[in-house]
């Protein structure tokens, strides 16, 4: 049967700790759930999730009424440490590792041996490693696995997150589960905590390559997706429809092209293609394209709009959120865009259902938020960003008279190009 865990912490309530947390509660496991935001601490220990993922707030409501799971901005004693926080990049598209490291320092402490730490955060290859010596200098009665092995008392591994949001409740069960360990105790005691939620496939291997598979598995959808994206502006230079392309192409067998858009957003694929590159020495030139290719394709998009407006013109922005049907807004390539239309001065209204107040980012630039019908009904141009379910339900009659450029191929009556002229648009600095 292995381990029993009684007393887990989970460190991060954010998108992927929350959910953790709450599925590990409601298999009976007493859960203490960490967070530096005292504001979303209040809010779990009401049974209120801070962000909105179906089927969640119901689990914690349940859990939170139960007893089984309680909110602490301050670690506790625990018999395993899950980290869940957030490793975004520098401006330099370098690793930033300071909040994973503040996690570890802030249970170094509470650590006893016995204890298994691990880490969920995608992270570049070696952190878990990184962690096993940052805590041994902080705990030196303890042994850890990069300096003991076989011998140590602390059981540490990395165990990455592969969960899609719109699914993370449903995901974080039936997924398959890379497990990667500093040593074999490490491996069994974090099989046998992920057993108790997960009906998923266990994979045993070690540290460092779980760590790469998680980046592997990013990195190769991220190449994908820049050869879809390139793919829409030769198709946009062609007048062609590239959804017709793509679909048509992937009747082959082998060929599997996934779709164009705005560009690439979320925590995940536009950030951790990164790591590799940085840590590759020079050895992951496509890699590296493929990241700049997504990353430029906000700024295409606003020249083709350019191209579709006129100066005064009021362009109606559909979606703001990196992926549909989700208020998911991190490193969302749509609000790029937004910005960068309301900065060329164009009079911008953003629809976005799943929000209820734009960033900051964009009300400092005097975009305004609409719904969708008013939106519409202000508008000469219409830009949709995002495919939420009321975008594609939408009436074609409500687009009728309107300007209107299409990254997401719903509407098939604007896919091709044909009426917008090569654009010549440049941006102002910020």
């Amino acid at each position: 049967m292995g381990r029993k865990f009684n007393k887990v912490s989970v460190i991060g309530l954010g998108y992927i700790g929350l959910p953790t947390a709450t599925v590990l509660a409601n298999r009976g496991v007493e859960v203490v759930g960490v967070d530096i935001n005292a504001k979303a601490v209040a809010e779990i220990n009401e049974g209120r999730a801070h962000f909105h993922e179906p089927d969640l707030d119901a689990m914690l409501e349940s859990v939170v009424k139960a007893g089984r799971l309680r909110a602490v901005t301050t670690p506790e004693a625990s018999e395993a440490f899950l980290i869940a926080v957030p490793t975004p990049v520098s401006e330099d598209a370098t690793p930033d590792l300071r909040y994973v490291e503040a996690a570890a320092a802030s249970i170094a402490l509470v650590l006893k041996a016995g204890d298994l730490v691990i880490l969920e955060s995608t992270s570049p290859v070696g952190t878990i490693e990184l962690l096993s010596h940052q805590l041994g200098i902080a705990r030196p009665d303890l042994k850890f696995p990069h300096g003991f092995g076989d011998e140590a008392d602390i059981l540490m591994a990395y165990c990455p997150e592969r969960i899609l949001p719109g699914r993370m409740m449903t995901e974080l069960v039936e997924n398959d589960r890379i497990i990667g360990g500093l040593n074999e105790a490490s491996v069994s005691a974090a099989m046998a905590l992920y057993r108790t939620f997960v009906r998923g496939q266990l994979v045993p291997t070690g540290g460092r390559t779980a760590e790469m598979v998680k980046l592997v598995e990013n990195a190769f959808r991220d190449v994908n997706i820049a050869f879809a994206n390139e793919l829409s502006k030769i198709c946009d230079h062609l007048r062609i429809d590239v959804w017709e392309v793509i679909a048509l192409a992937n009747h082959h067998p082998r060929v599997n092209i996934l779709n164009p858009g705005p560009g690439v957003g979320g925590h995940c694929i536009a950030v951790d293609p990164w790591f590799i590159v940085h840590s590759a020495n020079g050895l992951a030139p496509l890699i590296k394209t493929a990241r700049e290719v997504n990353d430029s394709k906000p700024m295409y998009v606003v020249g083709q709009v350019a191209a579709l407006a006129h100066p005064g013109s009021k362009i109606a922005c559909l979606g703001l959120a990196y992926k549909a049907d989700t208020d998911d807004l991190r490193e969302s390539p749509a609000i790029d865009v937004v910005e960068e239309l309301a900065l060329a001065g164009y009079d911008i209204v953003a629809v976005e259902p799943n929000v209820t107040e734009l960033p900051l980012r964009l009300r400092n630039k005097g975009v305004q938020q609409a719904d969708l019908e008013a939106a519409l009904e202000q508008s000469d141009v219409v830009v949709l960003l995002v495919d939420h379910r009321e975008f594609k339900e939408l009436a074609s009659s409500s687009l009728e008279g309107k300007r209107v450029y299409d990254t997401r191929g719903v509407w098939p009556q604007f896919r091709t190009r044909s009426h917008v002229a090569p654009a010549s648009f440049s941006i102002a600095a910020e």
